[in-house]
């Protein structure tokens, strides 16, 4: 049984497909989406700066991934990748930003996984892939689920500015958001 807390060594880097090069520019859908905090969130309108973390699915200590989940380029590294989102939350909101993880997982597992992690900030459940759809964003398929390919999307009052894809190594992705919005301040 594998730690969903550590990453492995030799994970497989994802490469850059270019299936997220349209997004700069692009403005946030007009989205509600369930969150963790017990109410739906509107993306467009959700705040002045947003960093959103799209990411496959958290596993649960104690339950086995899904078969060949270390061999997906970008698959491995969810957990460690919010929880460094949940240790630089301090330094994201003194910089502006407010932040939003995603994901396809129910409401429910969302919601056990942010506890368990005690997650500062909400985050959202898009079993539909509602957000994948409205904005053309990179998925992929394994055990019959379809998910996410892991991107983190800064949006300034609804425009989508800065696109982190592919993300890796995952448990970086929030320091990588911190040194970006540091240089690029409003």
């Amino acid at each position: 049984m594998s730690d969903p807390y550590v990453l492995p060594p030799n994970l497989p880097k994802p490469v850059d497909d270019g299936a997220a090069d349209h997004l700069e520019g692009a403005t946030l859908p007009s989205l509600e989406l369930p969150a963790t905090c017990g109410e739906k969130i509107h993306l467009a309108a959700a705040a002045r700066t947003l960093v959103v973390y799209c990411y496959p699915r958290t596993g649960r200590p104690g339950e086995p991934l899904p078969p060949g989940w270390d061999e997906i380029p970008g698959a491995r590294g969810c957990t460690p990748q919010s929880c460094a989102f949940r240790d630089h939350f301090t330094e994201l909101e003194a910089l502006g930003a407010s932040v939003l993880g995603l994901s396809a997982q129910p409401l429910a597992d969302q919601i056990e996984f942010a506890r368990r992690v005690e997650l500062p900030y909400p985050v959202l459940s898009d079993p539909g892939l509602e957000l994948a759809e409205a904005l053309r964003l990179p998925t992929f398929e394994v055990a019959g689920m379809r998910l996410y390919r892991r991107l983190t999307l800064i949006a300034r009052h609804g425009e989508i500015v800065k696109v982190f894809y592919p993300v890796f190594p995952p448990d970086r992705n929030a320091a990588d958001v911190v040194d970006w919005l540091s240089a690029h301040r409003l």
